[in-house]
C-alpha cells in the first residue's frame, strides 16, 4: 500500500465523516469523534427525542477489533463503515465480519477530486447557487426537507447550495459541505425526466469551480454504483470502497 494513497483515504474519511455529521446537524447536533482507531457519528446529548443510530467508521482495523470496540462503545442502534482500499480484497473482510454476526448492505465508491483541473460543460439549465429565501423555500418543497439554512446563504458559509432551473423549473441539486481544506459533496439529484442532458455534470463542475476558489484542495464523495459512471467524466477518481455493516 502507497503511504501516500493511504493518507489521502484518511483524510477522505475526516471529509466524509465532517461533513456528513454536517449534513445531520439541522435538527439536533451530530458529532464525530475518534474512538480508538475507528471513528464515530452519533447524536450529542438529546433532552427528548429517539437517539438515531450511530455510524462507526474503520479503515486498517481488524474485524475482530473493531466488533470488540463498538459493542463496548456503541450507546445504541449502529452500523459499521469499513473503508478497503481500491484494490484491496473485500471477502476477507466480510467473512470475518459476517462470523461475527454482522450482515454486509450496501457497497459505496469512496472518490476524490484533487481540482487541478475540471472541465466545464453545456447545460440546458442555468446553475446558480442558493443565496434567498426564496430558492431555499422551493427547494424545500421539492425535496421534502430543509436543505439549508439561511445562514449558509453568506458567501463564507461552510454550506454551499446549487439548483438547476429551466425556464424557471426546478430540475435538480447539489450541495458541498466545507470541512478543514477538503470539501464533501451531499444530495446530488436530476429529476428523472431532465436526465442525460448534461445538468449533473454541469452543477458539479460549478460546484467544484467554485471549491477550489474557496480554497479547497479536495473533494470527496461516496457514489452509487450508478453514480460512479458520471463522476469520472468531471474528474473524480476512485480511491476506496466503503462497506456497509448492520449487527443482525
Amino acid at each position: 500500500m502507497n503511504p501516500n494513497t493511504q493518507s489521502l483515504i484518511i483524510e477522505a474519511i475526516e471529509v466524509f465523516v465532517g461533513g456528513f455529521c454536517f449534513t445531520r446537524s439541522f435538527t439536533h447536533p451530530f458529532v464525530g469523534e475518534r474512538v480508538g482507531p475507528l471513528w464515530v457519528m452519533r447524536d450529542a446529548p438529546r433532552k427528548r427525542g429517539d437517539y438515531r443510530s450511530e455510524e462507526w467508521v474503520a479503515y486498517k482495523v481488524a474485524p475482530e477489533e473493531i466488533d470488540q470496540i463498538v459493542r463496548a462503545q456503541a450507546q445504541g442502534r449502529f452500523v459499521i463503515c469499513v473503508i478497503c482500499d481500491i484494490h484491496e480484497p473485500q471477502e476477507p473482510l466480510s467473512t470475518d465480519l459476517k462470523a461475527l454476526g454482522y450482515r454486509l448492505g450496501t457497497t459505496e465508491p469512496l472518490m476524490i477530486h484533487t481540482l487541478e483541473q475540471i472541465p466545464v460543460f453545456d447545460s440546458p439549465a442555468v446553475i446558480e447557487r442558493v443565496t434567498t429565501a426564496e430558492a431555499a423555500d422551493r427547494l424545500t418543497k421539492a425535496t421534502r426537507s430543509r436543505q439549508i439554512l439561511p445562514e449558509h446563504f453568506a458567501p463564507g458559509a461552510l454550506l454551499r447550495q446549487y439548483i438547476a432551473q429551466i425556464d424557471g423549473e426546478l430540475v435538480g441539486w447539489v450541495r458541498s459541505i466545507r470541512v478543514d481544506k477538503g470539501t464533501w459533496y451531499s444530495n446530488m439529484y436530476v429529476r428523472p425526466d431532465f436526465r442525460r442532458r448534461g445538468i449533473a455534470r454541469a452543477m458539479l463542475s460549478r460546484m467544484l469551480l467554485d471549491d477550489r476558489d474557496a480554497g479547497a484542495q479536495r473533494a470527496v464523495l461516496l457514489a452509487s454504483h450508478t453514480g460512479a459512471k458520471l463522476y469520472p467524466a468531471v474528474g473524480y477518481q476512485q480511491i476506496g470502497t466503503l462497506l456497509l455493516f448492520t449487527p443482525r
